[in-house]
Protein backbone atom coordinates (compact mmCIF):
# COMPACT_ATOMS: atom_id res chain seq x y z
CA UNK A 1 0.00 0.00 0.00
CA UNK A 2 1.02 3.65 -0.27
CA UNK A 3 2.02 5.73 2.75
CA UNK A 4 1.80 9.52 2.54
CA UNK A 5 2.06 9.29 -1.25
CA UNK A 6 5.34 7.32 -1.19
CA UNK A 7 5.65 4.34 -3.51
CA UNK A 8 6.04 1.20 -1.36
CA UNK A 9 9.21 -0.86 -1.31
CA UNK A 10 9.81 -4.54 -0.74
CA UNK A 11 11.74 -5.23 2.46
CA UNK A 12 14.35 -7.95 2.81
CA UNK A 13 17.12 -8.99 5.19
CA UNK A 14 20.89 -8.93 4.69
CA UNK A 15 22.33 -10.93 7.58
CA UNK A 16 26.02 -10.64 8.41
CA UNK A 17 25.64 -13.19 11.26
CA UNK A 18 27.08 -10.91 13.98
CA UNK A 19 28.92 -12.60 16.85
CA UNK A 20 28.03 -11.02 20.23
CA UNK A 21 30.82 -10.80 22.79
CA UNK A 22 30.84 -13.92 24.94
CA UNK A 23 29.12 -16.10 22.33
CA UNK A 24 30.48 -18.55 19.77
CA UNK A 25 30.34 -18.69 15.99
CA UNK A 26 27.84 -21.53 16.37
CA UNK A 27 25.61 -19.31 18.52
CA UNK A 28 25.73 -16.59 15.86
CA UNK A 29 24.83 -19.00 13.06
CA UNK A 30 21.94 -20.43 15.08
CA UNK A 31 20.77 -16.86 15.66
CA UNK A 32 20.76 -16.42 11.88
CA UNK A 33 18.46 -19.41 11.41
CA UNK A 34 16.19 -18.14 14.21
CA UNK A 35 15.99 -14.68 12.64
CA UNK A 36 15.24 -16.22 9.24
CA UNK A 37 12.28 -18.12 10.71
CA UNK A 38 10.98 -14.93 12.28
CA UNK A 39 11.31 -12.75 9.19
CA UNK A 40 9.75 -15.50 7.07
CA UNK A 41 6.68 -15.28 9.30
CA UNK A 42 6.71 -11.48 9.33
CA UNK A 43 6.48 -11.17 5.54
CA UNK A 44 9.97 -10.13 4.43
CA UNK A 45 10.83 -10.97 0.81
CA UNK A 46 14.42 -12.22 0.78
CA UNK A 47 17.05 -13.37 3.23
CA UNK A 48 20.62 -12.92 2.05
CA UNK A 49 23.75 -14.13 3.84
CA UNK A 50 27.00 -12.19 3.67
CA UNK A 51 30.51 -13.53 3.17
CA UNK A 52 33.32 -12.39 5.47
CA UNK A 53 36.64 -14.02 6.32
CA UNK A 54 38.79 -13.71 9.42
CA UNK A 55 36.37 -11.40 11.27
CA UNK A 56 35.82 -11.92 14.99
CA UNK A 57 32.58 -9.95 14.67
CA UNK A 58 30.92 -11.79 11.75
CA UNK A 59 30.41 -15.56 11.57
CA UNK A 60 29.51 -16.48 7.99
CA UNK A 61 32.51 -17.25 5.78
CA UNK A 62 30.52 -19.43 3.37
CA UNK A 63 27.03 -18.27 2.41
CA UNK A 64 26.42 -21.38 0.29
CA UNK A 65 26.85 -23.55 3.40
CA UNK A 66 24.27 -21.54 5.35
CA UNK A 67 21.73 -21.01 2.56
CA UNK A 68 20.56 -24.64 2.70
CA UNK A 69 19.77 -24.67 6.45
CA UNK A 70 18.04 -21.28 6.19
CA UNK A 71 15.95 -22.38 3.20
CA UNK A 72 15.04 -25.61 5.01
CA UNK A 73 13.94 -23.67 8.10
CA UNK A 74 11.69 -21.28 6.15
CA UNK A 75 8.86 -21.59 3.64
CA UNK A 76 8.36 -18.31 1.78
CA UNK A 77 11.62 -16.33 1.78
CA UNK A 78 13.92 -16.29 -1.19
CA UNK A 79 17.29 -17.20 0.31
CA UNK A 80 20.62 -16.23 -1.16
CA UNK A 81 24.09 -14.82 -0.90
CA UNK A 82 24.82 -11.20 -0.26
CA UNK A 83 27.18 -12.09 -1.69
CA UNK A 84 29.63 -14.69 -2.90
CA UNK A 85 32.97 -12.97 -3.53
CA UNK A 86 33.59 -14.50 -6.95
CA UNK A 87 37.31 -13.64 -7.37
CA UNK A 88 38.17 -16.11 -4.60
CA UNK A 89 36.60 -19.06 -6.41
CA UNK A 90 36.18 -21.11 -9.54
CA UNK A 91 33.13 -19.97 -11.50
CA UNK A 92 32.30 -23.62 -12.17
CA UNK A 93 32.32 -24.50 -8.48
CA UNK A 94 30.03 -21.56 -7.66
CA UNK A 95 27.68 -22.60 -10.46
CA UNK A 96 27.60 -26.19 -9.23
CA UNK A 97 26.91 -25.19 -5.61
CA UNK A 98 24.07 -22.83 -6.45
CA UNK A 99 22.63 -25.18 -9.06
CA UNK A 100 22.32 -27.78 -6.30
CA UNK A 101 20.61 -25.28 -3.99
CA UNK A 102 18.26 -24.14 -6.75
CA UNK A 103 17.40 -27.75 -7.46
CA UNK A 104 16.62 -28.44 -3.80
CA UNK A 105 14.59 -25.23 -3.32
CA UNK A 106 13.05 -24.34 -6.71
CA UNK A 107 12.36 -20.64 -7.33
CA UNK A 108 13.72 -19.67 -3.91
CA UNK A 109 17.49 -19.29 -4.39
CA UNK A 110 19.36 -16.06 -5.20
CA UNK A 111 23.01 -15.80 -6.11
CA UNK A 112 24.31 -12.36 -5.24
CA UNK A 113 27.84 -11.90 -6.60
CA UNK A 114 30.44 -9.46 -5.37
CA UNK A 115 33.94 -8.53 -6.41
CA UNK A 116 35.34 -7.23 -3.10
CA UNK A 117 37.66 -9.37 -1.02
CA UNK A 118 35.41 -9.36 2.04
CA UNK A 119 38.51 -9.48 4.23
CA UNK A 120 42.05 -8.17 4.72
CA UNK A 121 44.71 -8.43 2.02
CA UNK A 122 46.57 -11.10 4.02
CA UNK A 123 43.52 -13.34 4.34
CA UNK A 124 42.58 -12.76 0.71
CA UNK A 125 46.05 -14.02 -0.17
CA UNK A 126 45.53 -17.07 2.05
CA UNK A 127 42.31 -17.84 0.15
CA UNK A 128 44.22 -18.10 -3.12
CA UNK A 129 45.02 -21.56 -4.42
CA UNK A 130 48.18 -20.32 -6.15
CA UNK A 131 50.08 -18.00 -3.80
CA UNK A 132 53.09 -17.56 -6.06
CA UNK A 133 51.64 -14.55 -7.88
CA UNK A 134 48.81 -12.02 -7.48
CA UNK A 135 45.41 -13.25 -8.65
CA UNK A 136 44.30 -12.09 -12.09
CA UNK A 137 41.97 -9.11 -12.29
CA UNK A 138 39.46 -10.89 -14.51
CA UNK A 139 36.10 -10.47 -12.80
CA UNK A 140 34.18 -9.72 -16.06
CA UNK A 141 35.52 -12.95 -17.57
CA UNK A 142 34.60 -14.92 -14.43
CA UNK A 143 31.10 -13.46 -14.50
CA UNK A 144 30.69 -14.30 -18.19
CA UNK A 145 31.81 -17.88 -17.54
CA UNK A 146 29.39 -18.23 -14.62
CA UNK A 147 26.45 -16.92 -16.64
CA UNK A 148 27.36 -19.27 -19.49
CA UNK A 149 26.99 -22.25 -17.15
CA UNK A 150 23.56 -21.06 -16.02
CA UNK A 151 22.46 -20.52 -19.60
CA UNK A 152 23.37 -24.20 -20.19
CA UNK A 153 25.35 -23.16 -23.25
CA UNK A 154 28.86 -23.86 -21.98
CA UNK A 155 30.65 -26.05 -24.53
CA UNK A 156 32.05 -28.41 -21.86
CA UNK A 157 29.00 -28.79 -19.64
CA UNK A 158 25.79 -27.99 -21.54
CA UNK A 159 22.42 -28.70 -19.98
CA UNK A 160 23.49 -29.48 -16.41
CA UNK A 161 22.65 -26.41 -14.35
CA UNK A 162 19.52 -25.24 -12.53
CA UNK A 163 19.76 -21.46 -12.42
CA UNK A 164 19.21 -19.35 -9.31
CA UNK A 165 18.27 -15.70 -9.70
CA UNK A 166 21.59 -13.90 -10.21
CA UNK A 167 22.20 -10.40 -8.81
CA UNK A 168 25.31 -8.27 -8.99
CA UNK A 169 26.30 -6.47 -5.80
CA UNK A 170 28.55 -3.49 -5.41
CA UNK A 171 29.54 -0.24 -3.78
CA UNK A 172 31.03 1.52 -6.81
CA UNK A 173 30.27 2.61 -10.35
CA UNK A 174 32.20 -0.28 -11.90
CA UNK A 175 29.79 -2.90 -10.55
CA UNK A 176 26.87 -0.78 -11.75
CA UNK A 177 28.29 -0.81 -15.27
CA UNK A 178 28.79 -4.59 -15.30
CA UNK A 179 25.27 -5.21 -13.97
CA UNK A 180 23.77 -2.91 -16.60
CA UNK A 181 25.73 -4.40 -19.48
CA UNK A 182 24.72 -7.95 -18.53
CA UNK A 183 21.07 -7.12 -17.83
CA UNK A 184 21.27 -8.25 -14.19
CA UNK A 185 19.49 -6.92 -11.11
CA UNK A 186 21.75 -4.68 -9.05
CA UNK A 187 22.10 -4.10 -5.31
CA UNK A 188 24.13 -1.21 -3.92
CA UNK A 189 25.70 -1.43 -0.45
CA UNK A 190 24.71 1.95 0.99
CA UNK A 191 25.75 0.73 4.45
CA UNK A 192 29.32 0.71 3.09
CA UNK A 193 29.18 3.73 0.77
CA UNK A 194 26.30 6.20 1.25
CA UNK A 195 27.16 8.02 -1.98
CA UNK A 196 25.77 5.43 -4.36
CA UNK A 197 22.69 7.11 -5.83
CA UNK A 198 24.64 8.16 -8.94
CA UNK A 199 25.84 4.58 -9.41
CA UNK A 200 22.26 3.32 -9.30
CA UNK A 201 21.25 5.94 -11.85
CA UNK A 202 24.16 4.96 -14.10
CA UNK A 203 23.12 1.29 -13.83
CA UNK A 204 19.67 2.12 -15.16
CA UNK A 205 21.16 4.32 -17.89
CA UNK A 206 23.42 1.57 -19.25
CA UNK A 207 21.00 -1.32 -18.67
CA UNK A 208 20.71 -3.73 -21.60
CA UNK A 209 17.58 -5.87 -21.39
CA UNK A 210 18.16 -9.61 -20.96
CA UNK A 211 15.81 -12.55 -21.39
CA UNK A 212 15.41 -12.92 -17.63
CA UNK A 213 15.22 -9.18 -16.90
CA UNK A 214 13.64 -6.95 -19.54
CA UNK A 215 13.75 -3.99 -17.13
CA UNK A 216 16.40 -2.81 -14.65
CA UNK A 217 15.86 -3.74 -11.03
CA UNK A 218 17.58 -1.72 -8.32
CA UNK A 219 17.94 -2.64 -4.65
CA UNK A 220 19.79 -0.94 -1.83
CA UNK A 221 21.14 -2.37 1.43
CA UNK A 222 21.00 -0.05 4.46
CA UNK A 223 22.08 -0.22 8.10
CA UNK A 224 18.98 -0.11 10.34
CA UNK A 225 18.34 -0.27 14.07
CA UNK A 226 14.73 0.17 15.17
CA UNK A 227 13.50 0.38 18.76
CA UNK A 228 10.47 1.75 20.59
CA UNK A 229 11.95 5.26 20.78
CA UNK A 230 14.59 7.26 18.94
CA UNK A 231 16.65 7.54 22.14
CA UNK A 232 16.65 3.80 22.80
CA UNK A 233 17.60 2.97 19.21
CA UNK A 234 20.47 5.47 19.39
CA UNK A 235 21.68 3.88 22.63
CA UNK A 236 21.57 0.40 21.10
CA UNK A 237 23.62 1.59 18.13
CA UNK A 238 26.69 2.06 20.37
CA UNK A 239 27.69 -1.58 19.86
CA UNK A 240 27.73 -1.25 16.06
CA UNK A 241 29.59 2.06 16.19
CA UNK A 242 32.38 0.64 18.34
CA UNK A 243 32.62 -2.52 16.23
CA UNK A 244 33.05 -0.47 13.04
CA UNK A 245 35.56 1.93 14.57
CA UNK A 246 37.69 -1.01 15.64
CA UNK A 247 37.39 -2.53 12.15
CA UNK A 248 38.57 0.70 10.54
CA UNK A 249 41.60 0.58 12.82
CA UNK A 250 42.52 -2.88 11.66
CA UNK A 251 41.06 -4.93 14.49
CA UNK A 252 37.89 -7.01 14.42
CA UNK A 253 36.12 -7.63 17.72
CA UNK A 254 32.91 -9.42 18.66
CA UNK A 255 29.89 -7.12 18.93
CA UNK A 256 30.37 -5.48 22.34
CA UNK A 257 27.66 -4.97 24.98
CA UNK A 258 26.04 -1.53 24.85
CA UNK A 259 27.55 -0.38 28.15
CA UNK A 260 31.09 -1.33 27.06
CA UNK A 261 30.61 0.45 23.74
CA UNK A 262 29.20 3.59 25.34
CA UNK A 263 32.26 3.88 27.59
CA UNK A 264 34.57 3.36 24.62
CA UNK A 265 32.80 5.98 22.50
CA UNK A 266 32.95 8.60 25.25
CA UNK A 267 36.70 8.62 24.82
CA UNK A 268 36.58 9.34 21.08
CA UNK A 269 36.15 13.10 21.35
CA UNK A 270 33.27 13.37 18.87
CA UNK A 271 29.50 13.39 19.38
CA UNK A 272 28.15 9.86 19.70
CA UNK A 273 25.86 10.13 16.69
CA UNK A 274 28.73 11.11 14.33
CA UNK A 275 30.74 7.93 14.88
CA UNK A 276 32.07 6.48 12.71
CA UNK A 277 32.31 9.13 10.03
CA UNK A 278 31.49 8.30 6.43
CA UNK A 279 28.72 5.81 7.15
CA UNK A 280 24.93 6.18 7.03
CA UNK A 281 22.71 4.63 9.69
CA UNK A 282 18.91 4.62 9.86
CA UNK A 283 18.28 4.57 13.59
CA UNK A 284 15.17 5.36 15.59
CA UNK A 285 11.56 4.60 16.38
CA UNK A 286 9.39 2.82 13.79
CA UNK A 287 8.17 6.06 12.21
CA UNK A 288 11.68 7.53 12.11
CA UNK A 289 13.07 4.37 10.53
CA UNK A 290 10.27 4.25 7.97
CA UNK A 291 11.02 7.79 6.82
CA UNK A 292 14.71 6.94 6.57
CA UNK A 293 14.13 3.78 4.55
CA UNK A 294 11.71 5.48 2.17
CA UNK A 295 14.05 8.42 1.69
CA UNK A 296 17.00 6.19 0.80
CA UNK A 297 14.84 4.06 -1.51
CA UNK A 298 13.69 7.21 -3.31
CA UNK A 299 17.29 8.48 -3.52
CA UNK A 300 18.38 5.26 -5.25
CA UNK A 301 15.19 4.64 -7.23
CA UNK A 302 15.12 1.26 -5.50
CA UNK A 303 12.18 -1.12 -5.44
CA UNK A 304 13.84 -3.40 -2.87
CA UNK A 305 15.54 -2.49 0.42
CA UNK A 306 17.72 -4.90 2.40
CA UNK A 307 18.00 -4.18 6.12
CA UNK A 308 21.31 -4.90 7.90
CA UNK A 309 20.84 -4.89 11.68
CA UNK A 310 23.85 -5.55 13.92
CA UNK A 311 23.32 -5.17 17.67
CA UNK A 312 24.64 -6.99 20.73
CA UNK A 313 21.43 -8.67 21.92
CA UNK A 314 19.77 -11.12 19.51
CA UNK A 315 16.36 -10.45 21.10
CA UNK A 316 16.85 -6.76 20.29
CA UNK A 317 17.73 -7.63 16.70
CA UNK A 318 14.54 -9.70 16.40
CA UNK A 319 12.52 -6.84 17.84
CA UNK A 320 13.99 -4.37 15.35
CA UNK A 321 12.74 -6.45 12.41
CA UNK A 322 9.36 -6.91 14.10
CA UNK A 323 8.90 -3.16 14.57
CA UNK A 324 9.85 -2.37 10.97
CA UNK A 325 7.51 -5.07 9.64
CA UNK A 326 4.62 -3.68 11.68
CA UNK A 327 5.33 -0.08 10.64
CA UNK A 328 5.34 -1.01 6.95
CA UNK A 329 2.29 -3.25 7.29
CA UNK A 330 3.99 -6.39 5.99
CA UNK A 331 1.57 -9.29 5.58
CA UNK A 332 2.35 -11.77 8.35
CA UNK A 333 2.36 -15.36 7.12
Amino acid sequence: MYHNGVVPVRLSVLDQSPVPQGQTIGDALRNTIDLARLTDQLGYERYWLAEHHGAASLACASPEVLIGPVAAATRHLRVGSGGVMLPHYSALKVAESFSMLAGLYPNRIDLGIGRAAGTSARIAHALQRDKRQPPPDDFPQQLAELMEYFSNQHPLLPGHFVSPEVWLLGSSGQSAEWAGERGLPYTFADFINPEGAACASYYRHCFAASAAHPQPRTAVAVSVICAETDAEAMRLSASLRMMLLMLFRGRTVPVPPVEVAEEFLRGEGLPFELLPTGRRFIIGSPSTVRRGIENVAAEYGAEDVFLVTNVFDHAVRRRSYELVAAEFGLAAR
